[in-house]
């Protein structure tokens, strides 16, 4: 009896070892909360199948999960653009490797009091009227890149304006500094926003409500990270080839309509 109960001891603490040995292997992945997240649970499903654990780790910050990634809290992170981490690498000091491409967003110009795109001009419109952009520097001359491709404004040429670099702006637009996961709520209080798709998700919007998108350069693929040293991990590579495969590109397709595109 005693030799029963010892046998099933044995088995129970063999299985709750296994248990955290299966979880320290897992890849521990940051993304933010919207499409990246969404995208990463059917990545996550598929990777199962092929015996490679994930765990999801989501981020409500644009800052946070390269520091997690370069204090080696993360495995692999997926969320930015190429310029907003070399910008990061610049000015933080980080040692962190692109590995591959995952997604590209269109940023977008939405709003809660304007139908159209066609009414920023009419009387809907009085002057001194307040626009919303991101504060981050990567994705605030983003944002002021796509209102002159509107034709709302004229900047000065530089490859990253500020809003001190508008030699134009005949509609007397205000513009207003937001963090870029705050930029849905501060819909209310604008007239018009530029925000970032996978914040648009999050809010609950419809991407496809936007009343002016850009044309996003390839520049602004959104890039798979991990800390330079891991990118010749076997687990990552099987990682990468599981996330670029067709099942996600379908997957990105068929749930987000075009609204989100894969980039590989």
């Amino acid at each position: 009896m005693r030799f029963l109960k010892f046998i099933r001891c044995f088995v129970l603490l063999a299985l709750i070892l296994g248990g955290c040995s299966e979880k320290e292997k897992a890849l521990r992945v940051g993304v933010t909360a919207g499409p990246h997240a969404i995208i990463m649970e059917e990545v996550k499903r598929l990777a199962i199948a092929e015996g490679l654990l994930i765990q999801i780790v989501e981020f409500n910050d644009f800052n946070l999960p390269n520091a997690a990634l370069a204090q080696g809290d993360l495995d692999i992170n997926i969320y930015q653009h190429r310029p907003f981490l070399e910008e990061q690498i610049l000015n933080r000091g980080y040692d962190l490797k692109i590995i591959g491409n995952a997604v590209i967003m269109p940023l977008g110009l939405y709003s809660k009091k304007l139908k159209n795109f066609s009414s920023i001009n009419s009387h809907f419109i009085k002057p001194a009227e307040k626009i919303a952009i991101p504060n981050d520097p990567t994705n605030e001359g983003r944002a002021l890149k796509l209102l002159e491709s509107a034709n709302l404004i004229k900047l000065k040429p530089s490859p990253n304006p500020t809003p001190l670099d508008i030699i134009d702006n005949p509609l007397s637009f205000e513009f207003v500094e937001v963090e870029a996961p705050q930029l849905a709520r501060v819909l209310e209080d604008v007239s018009l926003a530029v925000i970032n798709t996978d914040w648009v998700v999050l809010s609950g919007m419809d991407p496809r409500t936007a009343l002016f998108k850009e044309d996003a350069p390839q520049e602004f693929i959104n890039v798979i990270v991990v800390k330079n040293g891991d990118q010749t991990r076997s687990e990552i590579a099987r990682f990468l080839k599981i996330y670029q495969s067709e099942t996600v590109r379908k997957f990105i397709d068929e749930k987000f309509l075009g609204t989100v595109q894969a980039a590989w």
